[in-house]
């Protein structure tokens, strides 16, 4: 009980320190490059530095595809050697961030291109720093741990989800405990970034419906955080009707590239926004799924974003009603409670119109009281959220996500 009473007030000192520090980091933003081709023309951007050597990031299923062919072939015409490290994972360890930095330094690169989804553009971000820090990825993890800037990153997202591109953070599993630890440092964000379009098309449904929900799930709980501004709020809500109007669209026909560059925007839109307004509970309890179960990230947010927008009904009720009016969704006439509840049902509509696979397989309750642990501290005094949830509620999320995969 004491600890119940304790934990909200530590939060508050802690979330009072950390608007602080959000309000003094500079979050500086990349140059964007937008529209079919690019990637290409991003590469004779990154001609005009003079680089002699640039480490390419990505992963075995891109190199396997050869969808970075021609990049890399853009680059070597232009004069610039690549050096291609191809072995991102899924949620990438320490053991790949080394093993990059590695090949890095054995072939003397001066730069850093990342191709790929969250996974490889997290990867690239500490490889560049921890290349000019002589730090070790692990004495990275934290808030402001690096004092030299970054070597040049440059980046080619492949997915429209993470908005990792313009983001301060960056996420590093740890093999041995399975812990994520994040990064946060305005260093690691590019120099530029290019939202191809073409890139992108050959994203399957499933993939463009967990990513698309992925940033939409950023721009909700960035709507509705306490840290929230007028400047986050005109990322967020824009990533949010670009989502509504074009996602389903990207899912249906993945040459679509109108609807593609929407999504890429939203997801950009989204890394923006939370770079100053961290993110909520669907995430820390989506992480958990992740942890638990290996759910896949934007995954796990579908399947957690319903009951976390029912939870904060009351609680962000003028939030969210400020937002379905925002969206077309409800008249100024509408009262709060009318308006929230119209913007849910679209939020579940469209979680309904995806090919999202909403089962956690393997999901059991003995799990529960860790995995609430879990969301517990990483959600307490990091996240500005509507409102607390203590242990109880998050396993009764839990077990009503439980009871609709049974």
């Amino acid at each position: 009980m004491i600890t119940e009473l304790i934990t909200p007030v530590r939060s508050k000192a802690q979330l009072t320190a950390l608007k602080l520090v959000t309000k003094l980091i500079p979050s500086p933003t990349p140059n964007l490059l937008l529209g079919t081709e690019s990637r290409l023309r991003l590469v004779e951007h990154m001609a005009h530095f003079g680089f002699k050597r640039v480490l390419l990031v990505t992963d075995d299923v891109l190199f396997g595809l050869g969808v970075i062919d021609p990049v890399s072939e853009r680059l070597n015409a232009l004069g610039i050697e690549s050096v291609v490290y191809s072995g991102v994972t899924p949620d990438p360890g320490f053991s790949v961030v080394e093993e990059g930095l590695n090949m890095l330094h054995q072939n003397g690169c001066d730069a850093v291109l990342a191709i790929g989804g969250g996974s490889s553009i997290d990867a690239a971000k500490v490889m560049a720093l921890a290349a000019t820090n002589h730090k070790t990825p692990q004495e990275l993890m934290g808030v402001l741990k690096a004092r030299k800037p970054s070597l040049p990153l440059f980046v080619i997202p492949t997915t429209a989800g993470t908005g990792s591109e313009a983001t301060i953070g960056a996420v590093i599993a740890d093999e041995t405990t399975h812990v994520k630890n994040l990064l946060i440092d305005p260093k690691v964000v590019p120099l530029a970034a290019a939202l191809d379009p073409e890139i992108m098309a050959g994203m399957p449904k499933s993939v463009t419906a967990d990513t698309g929900i992925d940033a939409l799930t950023h721009c909700l709980e960035s709507w509705v955080s306490d840290f929230s501004t007028p400047e986050t709020e005109f990322h967020s809500g824009a990533g949010i009707k670009l989502v509504f109007k074009h996602l389903e669209k990207a899912c249906e026909n993945g040459q679509d590239y109108e609807a593609r560059s929407a999504m890429a925007l939203a997801a950009n839109y989204g890394g923006l926004a939370l770079n100053k307004t961290g993110l909520g509970y669907v995430h820390a309890i989506a992480h958990q799924l992740g942890t638990q179960y290996g759910v896949p990230h934007g995954r796990a947010n579908a399947i957690v974003l319903p009951h976390i927008l029912e939870v904060n009904r009351h609680s962000a009720q003028t939030r969210l009603a400020a937002l379905a009016r925002l969206c077309d969704l409800a008249t100024d006439t509408d009262a709060d409670a009318l308006a929230t509840d119209k913007l849910i049902q679209r939020v579940n509509a469209l979680l309904a119109a995806l090919p999202i696979a909403r089962e956690v397989a393997g999901i059991n309750e003995r799990h529960f009281t860790t995995m609430a642990q879990a969301a517990m501290k990483e959600a307490h005094g990091t996240y500005a959220v509507p409102k607390y949830l203590n242990k109880k509620e998050i396993i009764q999320v839990l077990r009503t996500i439980s009871e609709q995969t049974a």
